[in-house]
């Protein structure tokens, strides 16, 4: 008996890993390099807001702290699905309200239950905190953990929760308030050195805003201004 229960055990061990790996690697070969990735986030955000149930959102987008955009997050998988994404982050500098140029993240996670087949989401997530946008500067933190989060919301006469983080999604071209509890953001070391060129650091592109790439240029101009 002790010996079936410690193979049931080593058994759930492998698949939370694998679920993990396959999380990482869809994160990972979303996008094949960093500047196709901004092309879609700014594709992204403008059709979430110009979609007509997004009335909160449009209206408050100004006051976050911070914009991650996720232009791909897959999910799929059997009994255990692993879900990721690349996502590209721009901060607002709290004393100018300026938008920085784009950091990059991975976001994954692993989900448990009998799923089948797979499906594609645009994320994007408003940072509305100073915790919420000193996670981000973090090697690793977990939405809903680390820091507070919940569904953003939708429709005319919404109202939004409280929340270091609040989170958004399309699928099939519905926009909802979506939750994200559990998923592990990660900083894209390597796409930041060669997105900019050089080794940079996720604080000086965020916070002392000294790093550039014309090539945002059109995702920052995208982005609203200070209220």
């Amino acid at each position: 008996m002790l010996q079936l229960k410690q193979f049931v055990f080593v058994i759930i061990v492998a698949f939370v890993a694998l679920g993990i790996s396959a999380g990482q690697t869809i994160a990972e070969e979303d996008f094949s390099k960093p500047d196709e990735l901004v092309l879609k986030s700014e594709a992204v955000f403008k059709s979430f807001k110009a979609d007509p149930q997004m009335d909160w959102f449009r209206d408050n987008v100004s006051k976050a702290k911070g914009i991650f955009i996720v232009p791909r997050m897959l999910r799929g998988g059997f009994f255990i699905g692993g879900s990721g994404g690349s996502g590209a982050l721009l901060a607002k500098n709290r004393e100018t309200g300026k938008w920085s140029y784009p950091a990059f993240y991975t976001m994954g996670s692993v989900s448990f239950g009998l799923q089948i087949g797979g499906d594609v989401s645009e994320i994007i997530l408003l940072v509305m905190t100073d915790k919420g946008i000193d996670a981000m500067l973090s090697n690793e933190f977990k939405l809903g953990g680390d820091v507070a989060m919940a569904a953003g919301p939708v429709g005319a006469g919404a109202k939004a929760q409280t929340a270091d983080i609040l989170a958004y999604g399309s699928a099939k071209g519905a926009y909802v308030g979506i939750s994200l509890e559990g998923a592990v953001v990660s900083p894209r070391y390597k796409w930041n050195n060669t997105y900019y060129g050089k080794e940079v650091t996720l604080v000086d592109i965020l916070i002392n805003q000294t790093e550039s790439n014309p090539q945002a240029d059109n995702l920052r101009d995208a982005l609203p201004a200070t209220k």
